[in-house]
């Protein structure tokens, strides 16, 4: 499947992380993934769901795990029996410029490597999940963009989204990066979280999304949540006190990983 991929000595685990890093055909080069097994999920089977996480721009594979702590939140809820087993997977974007925007470009595809290269990768090396597991997809502002709009424009691959503090609009990637997003070559149809959403609405899978109200990206938000709801396109929307800032994703990483619990246990 891959020319090369390394994976982390599990002699040295510590709180269930492990590293892979793998040479990808899309990105024309090597990419990372931190993953989180939870303890005991042996036990489980071999169909455990994956929850790929995306991150915002600036960050990397990294930083859900250690500006989130997202695995030892979803450790506490698989440990006390809130949410079933789920094995987390956090990529890097690609690692271009300020942020790839999850997005093909000329180049190299970072859409096809979180689509097709982040599953078989974890596929590959973790045990405990198979071509047989549900695979969810969920991400902060740029990731929030990613979730959103890879979810919308490949619902088949994915049981269930959701989105933090989402970019909504590829125009509001210019408040965050300094390269020229005009040269990314994103088709305008493709470009538009909600137009995906409108194109493949009888094909989604269950989505959330939610939003700080002191978020700058809070109007694209309520604009998007507007938008589904005069095409009663079924989703779920929340908004919450917070800002643009780890502190919020931290906290509402739960709300995700609860809601594709949900739909794990058939309640959505």
């Amino acid at each position: 499947m891959f020319r090369t991929i390394e994976f982390s000595d599990p002699r040295f685990l510590q709180a269930g992380l492990s590293h892979i890093t793998v040479k990808s055909q899309h990105l024309k080069g090597r990419g990372d993934i931190t993953t989180f097994v939870p303890p005991n999920v042996k036990s489980v089977g071999n169909n455990v769901p994956i929850v790929i996480l995306l991150h915002g721009v600036y960050g990397s594979h990294w930083a859900w795990a250690y500006k989130a702590g997202a695995h030892i939140s979803a450790g506490h809820l698989m440990a006390s029996r809130v949410i079933h087993p789920m094995v987390l997977a956090m990529p890097s974007d690609g690692l271009l410029g300020d942020g790839s925007g999850y997005v093909q470009h000329e180049q190299r595809d970072f859409e096809a490597w979180i689509c097709q290269d982040v599953p078989k990768a974890v596929q590959q090396l973790v045990p405990e999940v198979s071509e047989d597991s549900p695979i969810f997809i969920a991400g902060l502002s740029m990731g929030g963009y990613g979730a959103l709009r890879l979810g919308a424009k490949y619902p088949h691959l994915f049981s269930g989204i959701s989105g933090h503090s989402s970019i909504t609009n590829w125009e509001e990637m210019k408040q965050f990066v300094e390269e020229d997003i005009e040269s990314f070559p994103v088709f305008a149809e493709d470009a538009n979280v909600f137009q995906l959403l409108h194109k493949n609405k009888d094909q989604l899978p269950p989505f959330r999304f939610d939003c700080g109200k002191d978020d700058p990206l809070i109007e694209g938000n309520r604009q998007l949540h507007a938008q589904l709801e005069k095409e009663s396109i079924p989703h779920h929307y929340e908004e919450f006190s917070g800002a643009h800032e780890w502190p919020y994703w931290e906290e509402h990483l739960i709300d995700s990983l609860q809601f594709f619990d949900q739909i794990i246990t058939g309640e959505i």
